[in-house]
């Protein structure tokens, strides 16, 4: 009998692998789930980025292996993307690198950078994918506490008590998910200065960043973060191509070079199609954000009344692509309470505690569902 590798034993299936099963056996059986649980945008890239591929296809290498360190054009406009939202300066050929969607991300840093048995700081809650990762390479995660009194931010003071010395990497990512708390430029500069202090290597999630948030922030703008700091950022969210896979990490060149030893032997490039369609929509202007969230301001607005005619209160602070609520008084698990909602009225949210113990008593909604669809849902729950 073929046994499988011992650290299989410490992950398990992807929660959304196992429960969309669920759900499209579900549908299968006629019943018309609404799935508000998973962030895969529903809008469509801009037409002049399907132009770009589509003429793509006729250039002469387009369908050769690609550079494993991406298009030269694809690394200067994400450059310029980063200098023109954030006012931070980047050296396309040493200081960035795109990736086949920021998850995979995870994985390259994590194996560059972790030996067996080195701690990792992971937010609770925070992303499922920082504690599968870690636990896959053999190194150890280690829970930091948010919580909705202190905003969903770290807590610099509790985490300077707890012994640092084997902390190899620290993930962090705002706006947060699940919550879409926004974070703050002061919280960025403490944790850039805690990382300094302890030789963490800091790494920021920031795919949400344009999501209905007024301040889009990268961690790169603290001065000095490029000394012990990377970020992930996407294309997914903010274009509307999570299928398309196209990611990158950009900080540190030092660090950003070990991504790469792990990168070019994972991959053989990235699509040539998909760069080209990538650099045109890395073009698009402040007019592309606007008519975008003006989308999802009205799709929140609808899912905060579905969460309060749910007995919910809503973190009204949040941004991004989701809305966290708090359950009712008296509901003591949110794993049950949405399969209650789930099987009795075909609607499907995600338990807040798949992001970790944190995360009950909350559930998240997902903003990628059309606004007549959100207006079932709720009529599913008055009636």
């Amino acid at each position: 009998m073929i046994t499988t590798a011992k650290r299989l034993e410490v992950v398990e299936e992807y929660y959304f692998s196992s429960k969309l099963r669920e759900v499209r056996q579900l549908i299968s059986e006629g019943k018309p789930v609404i799935n508000m649980g998973i962030g895969s945008p529903d809008l469509s890239p801009s037409q002049a980025v399907i132009d770009a591929v589509v003429l793509a296809m006729q250039e002469e290498n387009a369908h050769q292996y690609q550079s494993y360190q991406g298009l030269p054009e694809l690394r200067k406009g994400m450059a310029n993307f980063y200098q023109n939202n954030f006012m931070v300066e980047l050296n396309p050929n040493t200081e960035i690198l795109p990736l086949m969607g920021s998850k995979e991300g995870i994985m390259h840093i994590s194996l560059a950078f972790l030996n067996e048995g080195d701690q990792v700081l992971i937010p609770n809650p925070g992303y499922p994918t920082y504690t599968s990762v870690t636990n896959l390479v053999g190194a150890v995660p280690v829970y930091y506490d948010l919580n909705e009194v202190n905003n969903w931010e770290p807590d610099i003071e509790t985490l300077e008590k707890l012994d640092l010395s084997k902390v190899k990497i620290m993930w962090m990512g705002y706006p947060h998910m699940p919550t879409g708390a926004r974070g703050s430029l002061q919280l960025f500069e403490k944790l850039v200065a805690f990382a300094k202090k302890h030789d963490i290597l800091l790494v920021n999630d920031n795919p949400y960043s344009f999501v209905l948030n007024d301040n889009p922030m990268s961690l790169l703008q603290v001065e000095g973060a490029k000394d012990v700091a990377l970020e992930l950022n996407s294309l997914s969210k903010t274009f509307n191509m999570a299928g398309w896979r196209v990611g990158m990490v950009l900080g540190n060149a030092a660090c950003i070079d070990a991504v790469l030893k792990v990168k070019s032997n994972m991959d053989s490039g990235m699509f040539f199609g998909i760069q080209k369609g990538a650099i045109e929509a890395l073009k698009s202007d402040k007019t592309w954000f606007q008519s975008m969230n003006s989308i999802y301001r009205k799709r929140r607005i609808l899912t905060e009344q579905l969460a309060e005619k749910l007995g919910c209160k809503v973190y009204k602070e949040g941004v991004g692509l989701f809305v966290w609520a708090k359950l009712p008084a008296g509901i003591t698990s949110a794993e049950d309470f949405i399969d209650k909602i789930l099987y009795e009225k075909s609607i499907f949210i995600t338990p807040g505690t798949i992001f970790g113990s944190n995360g009950e008593g909350y559930i998240r909604f997902a903003l990628c569902v059309k606004e007549e669809k959100v207006q079932e849902a709720i009529l599913r729950i008055t009636n």
